[in-house]
């Protein structure tokens, strides 16, 4: 019998790459999957362009929040209404390939790993690959993943059977980062390095204030992971000189 995977999508004022995202979906190998798209108060037309899909396919599950809570937020929400025994994310302008389900799967279930991830290459807006690939890292402890966030959301897999269901932080940016430190104080996360989605870099990617983001890594590792002052330095000092790096 398959395990059912539950797919958590946030969803706001996506239209413009959201049927991309869920033809990805619609195109999996593997079959037993329930597609959650929340939608965090869209004011475009993403409701309609959902409604179209679900007419289609009962698989497809649509929920709205009553108030704009963030990414964090409406993830959480669909892990609540979530019944599979894995749960997987995928943001509403990123898609995976045909095979991602069922080789990530397959990873799994072989090795006996609860926590997983892949690697992955980005995209543009125009959907064109750019150069840079995301090697998944073969092991990540929690003691790695401080000095720096080597997993990308786009290509996690959970066992809540494991876990139990596992939410995300309410910070407002780097939730996923706080989720898989989390997890990661439980088990080991095991990287598949298989390119299996595309993580498209936008403009607001490209031009995002680089010092908000380390504002929110410092909220983690002293709020959420309640590390001393010197040790939270430590660590920001590191996760700065690796983004660096990750430049040149």
């Amino acid at each position: 019998m398959t395990k059912l995977v539950s797919i958590i999508t946030p969803v706001h004022n996506s239209e413009k790459f959201l049927s991309q995202c869920m033809d990805s979906v619609l195109a999996q190998t593997y079959s037993n999957w329930e597609h959650i798209l929340i939608d965090d108060c869209s004011f475009d037309g993403s409701e309609a362009l959902i409604r179209k899909f679900q007419e289609k396919d009962p698989r497809i599950k649509y929920h709205r929040l009553q108030k704009n809570s963030g990414a964090g937020m409406a993830r959480n929400k669909g892990i609540e209404f979530a019944k599979g025994k894995y749960i997987a994310f995928l943001d509403s302008d990123d898609v995976w390939y045909p095979e991602k389900l069922e080789k990530q799967l397959h990873f799994m279930e072989l090795n006996n790993y609860h926590f997983t991830f892949t690697s992955y290459d980005t995209v543009n807006e125009d959907g064109n690959k750019l150069s840079k690939i995301i090697k998944a890292k073969k092991k990540v402890t929690y003691k790695s993943a401080l000095y720096k966030n080597p997993i990308g959301c786009l290509t996690v897999m959970y066992d809540v059977d494991f876990f139990g269901k596992q939410y995300m932080s309410s910070i407002r940016k780097r939730q996923d980062y706080a989720l898989w430190l989390k997890l990661l104080k439980k088990t080991n996360g095991y990287g598949l390095n298989e390119c299996l989605a595309s993580y498209r870099v936008g403009i607001e990617s490209i031009s995002a204030n680089k010092l908000d983001l380390l504002k929110y890594e410092w909220k983690i590792y002293r709020d959420e992971e309640n590390l001393p002052f010197l040790k939270s330095t430590f660590y920001l000092i590191s996760a700065i000189v690796l983004k660096m790096k990750s430049y040149f």
